[in-house]
């Protein structure tokens, strides 16, 4: 299965700014892989100095920002097994900004949070290996919006390419 394979009609148009920087001819387990090795590459690549800058006061840092894409792959792939596996059950949405203050990020070595994103895409893989494909296309309701399984995988690839493009823009 390929991004292109999704429709608009399966995800709240707020993940389009994340699903559109995926390029259509992206297969979801080449994605999710070729997606581990970038952020890893990425991330490890920031001077260390860098790390805990924040571009305004009120900004996460970088730390914090690695740290927001694992939680929220952690969010989504939660999203991604209750949705496959049929549950009609509605998911709430999360404050990140909660879980970044309470995560602690910067206390954390970026090894540490490189450890982390690599244990959370090797899950997200081997989850996302277990479903079946015709259960990728699964509707469900997060967020109070509708939203397929195979939309919340494929948000995670967009979503570690816009915070990237962020602080290339911004922090370094």
């Amino acid at each position: 299965m390929t991004k292109k394979d999704i429709q608009p009609s399966e995800y709240n148009e707020y993940f389009g700014r994340y699903i559109n920087l995926v390029s259509d001819e992206t297969e979801l387990l080449q994605g999710l892989e070729n997606d581990k090795k970038f952020v890893i590459d990425f991330f490890s690549s920031i001077p260390k100095e860098k790390l805990e800058y924040r571009y305004q006061p009120e900004k996460w840092t970088i730390k914090e920002v690695l740290q927001h894409i694992i939680d929220t792959e952690r969010i989504f792939m939660y999203r991604f097994l209750r949705i496959a596996r049929a549950d009609k059950t509605a998911l709430m949405g999360f404050e990140q900004d909660d879980f970044i203050f309470s995560s602690e990020a910067n206390s954390k070595s970026i090894d540490e949070l490189l450890q982390e994103f690599t244990i959370t895409r090797l899950y997200t893989l081997n989850l996302v290996k277990s479903v079946p494909t015709k259960y990728l296309s699964n509707m469900g309701v997060a967020s109070n919006s509708p939203i397929s399984a195979r939309a919340c995988a494929f948000i995670l690839l967009g979503h570690s390419i816009w915070h990237s493009n962020i602080i290339k823009e911004r922090y370094l």
